[in-house]
C-alpha cells in the first residue's frame, strides 16, 4: 500500500508487531536505515541537510526471510513496486 502524501509512505507485508505475534519475538530481526534519496545527490547541499528517506525491513528466521518492508520518503512508491515483487518471490536479506 502507498499513501501519496508528502513525503510518500509505503508498506508491503507484515508489520514488526504482526511478525512477532506470528513467528515469536526471538525469531524476528528488524533493520532500519535513513539515507538521502539519490534524487538529492547532485544538490550542492550538505549531506545532513538533505531530506531523508527512512526504511524498515522485517525479517524472520535464520535465513532472514523478508516478511515486511516499510518506507517513508521521496520515491517510496517507486521503491515499493520492486520490493513487493521480491517479497512475493521469497526474498531473504
Amino acid at each position: 500500500s502507498v499513501i501519496f502524501s508528502h513525503p510518500t509512505i509505503g508498506t508491503v507485508g507484515m508489520t514488526e508487531e504482526d511478525a512477532k505475534q506470528k513467528y515469536g519475538e526471538q525469531n524476528v530481526k528488524v533493520y532500519k536505515s535513513k539515507f538521502a534519496n539519490i534524487y538529492y545527490g547532485p544538490w550542492q547541499v550538505e549531506q545532513q541537510d538533505k531530506p531523508k528517506t527512512a526504511m524498515k525491513l522485517v525479517c524472520v528466521g535464520e535465513e532472514e526471510l523478508v516478511v515486511g518492508l516499510h518506507v517513508i520518503g521521496m520515491g517510496a512508491d517507486e521503491m515499493l513496486q520492486g520490493f513487493g515483487v521480491a517479497l512475493k518471490m521469497g526474498a531473504t536479506k
